[in-house]
């Protein structure tokens, strides 16, 4: 059962920021809700106020340049980005991962600053986001700032967002030349479930020795992590099997598997480095 709350529905950004500087940590903005409703009804988030911005037409752009790459405002949804040819063509990634969430009816609503303002640890969108060096555009009545995506998580369930901030948009740069992205998701059916475990990876030429690889991961620490120390490896020039053996110990470090209801800590232990060894193989051969 829902809890009581106000409803508002305002139509411009003007607005939205008003009510956001009136009603602070006790209002939350709504997108498509498919997390939030759930978590009111649940208990698990307190509000008095819900400020549903679908209305919002400065939140609707979803557009591609050439030059400074994708801008996806916070009331695009899913299916939506999905159908985009520009996403499809430069951030295949992206597409993916946005579509193994829910169904097409969920996707229908959810939104992808949604997925990332929930923060949850098992946001598939993240690993792809990471991957794609992101920027989180966050505003309020006297301007915006952008965030590096890896910057924005703080904990389980947590942002950075102070109770007057919005997501406005996330902007994605244009992907290295020659490129080659993929996410793996692991699972326990193959219907709408969170990931067990989620990895992100990007490869592309170097023009030197070895190659740029990065890689992200969800489900497997209080937040979406990116494996940064274990990406230098991959520049030097050596065989892919020993850079990868080299790796997954530095990716380890990165990460902090649990047991919960989906999966065993050693199990998601050992996918982790099953699906970073398979991802790797994948990119190097194909960039």
């Amino acid at each position: 059962m829902l809890p009581k709350f106000d409803y508002f529905a305002p139509e411009s950004l003007k607005e939205t920021f008003s009510l956001l500087d009136t009603y602070g940590k006790d209002a939350r903005p709504l997108a498509g809700g498919t997390d939030l409703l759930v978590s009111l009804r649940g208990g698990q988030e307190p509000a008095k106020y819900l400020i549903d911005i679908k209305k919002v037409k400065e939140l609707q752009n979803l557009s591609f340049n050439d030059k400074s790459g994708l801008t996806v405002g916070a009331g695009v949804t899913l299916n939506r980005l999905i159908r985009h040819d520009a996403v499809s063509k430069n951030y295949p990634i992206l597409r993916e991962a946005a579509s193994t969430i829910g169904d097409f009816q969920v996707r229908n609503r959810a939104t992808l600053v949604g997925n990332i303002c929930n923060a949850s640890p098992a946001a598939d969108t993240a690993p792809a986001l990471l991957v794609l060096n992101a920027t989180v555009n966050i505003s309020t009545q006297d301007g915006t700032k952008k965030v590096p995506i890896h910057q924005f998580f703080t904990g389980v369930k947590k942002n950075i967002l102070a109770g007057n901030e919005l997501v406005t948009s996330i902007d994605l740069p244009i992907p290295p030349e020659k490129s080659i992205s993929a996410y793996m998701k692991a699972r326990r059916t193959m219907g709408e479930d969170l990931a067990v475990v989620g990895v992100g990876g990007l490869g592309a030429p170097t023009g030197g020795s070895g190659k740029e690889i990065r890689l992200a991961y969800a489900s497997v620490a209080p937040t979406p992590v990116r494996a940064f120390e274990a990406e230098k490896i991959f520049r030097k020039d050596r065989p892919v099997d020993e850079l990868v053996g080299e790796a997954i110990p530095v990716v380890m470090k990165a990460v902090s598997p649990i047991t919960d209801v989906r999966a065993g800590k050693e199990y998601r232990v050992n996918l982790v480095k099953v699906l970073t060894r398979r991802l790797v193989k994948q990119l190097w051969e194909a960039s």
